[in-house]
């Protein structure tokens, strides 16, 4: 390969990098504009939030649901990887970036907050703080390139001890919590709120 071709795939790369950052900033303006608060409402900002049916729930950089965030990388490299191919893995990372982006945006809208609190046990839950939002993205990006670099199998195994452990924790993941978002199972809401 000649420098020139060299300098051109780096350039290429830079400019999807680029626009995957492009699209992490229109998340955070767009929920700014959104009227979502940029930081918890408490005034302060922790590594970790542990308590789930807390208010700090979702308001700071990482939680609960952070495992299922990387494990969204997981599964939109495994999509990129299918549908593209043959481009380079920013080009993909672009594509997870947009669909996490825009996730988060319609889990910040009214219409996927009330129906959080109408078919979930997550009955005071009004949404994440731009700064746990961006964070979820920016873990999404951390479960892609993780997945970009890991053998499949420690993956998928990573994926499912995330999925157990955290049901086994806070009685609510990934799986369960698309279940409930898409077709709400009494008896799973009756279980994750601790009956």
């Amino acid at each position: 390969m000649s420098a020139a071709d060299v300098e051109y795939r780096a350039r290429h790369q830079t400019f999807w990098f680029v626009a995957c950052l492009a699209v992490l900033v229109a998340q955070i303006v767009a929920e700014y504009m959104m009227g979502r608060v940029p930081i918890c409402a408490c005034g302060y900002v922790k590594l970790w939030e542990g308590g789930v049916n807390t208010s700090g729930n979702s308001q700071h950089l990482s939680d609960w649901y952070t495992p299922s965030h990387i494990i969204h990388g997981f599964l939109f490299y495994a999509l990129g990887h299918l549908i593209l191919r043959r481009k380079p893995l920013a080009a993909r990372l672009l594509l997870a970036l947009v669909i996490e982006s825009g996730w988060e945006l319609l889990e910040n809208s009214p219409l996927i907050i009330d129906r959080y609190r109408t078919a979930t046990i997550a009955l005071d839950y009004y949404g994440d703080s731009i700064l746990n939002s961006a964070m979820d993205t920016v873990f999404m990006c951390v479960g892609f390139f993780f997945a970009a670099r890991a053998p499949v199998a420690l993956t998928v195994a990573i994926a499912i001890f995330f999925e157990i452990f955290t049901g086994y924790m806070i009685r609510d993941n990934l799986t369960l919590n698309v279940v409930m978002l898409i077709w709400p199972v009494e008896a799973i809401k009756v279980w994750q709120g601790g009956a």
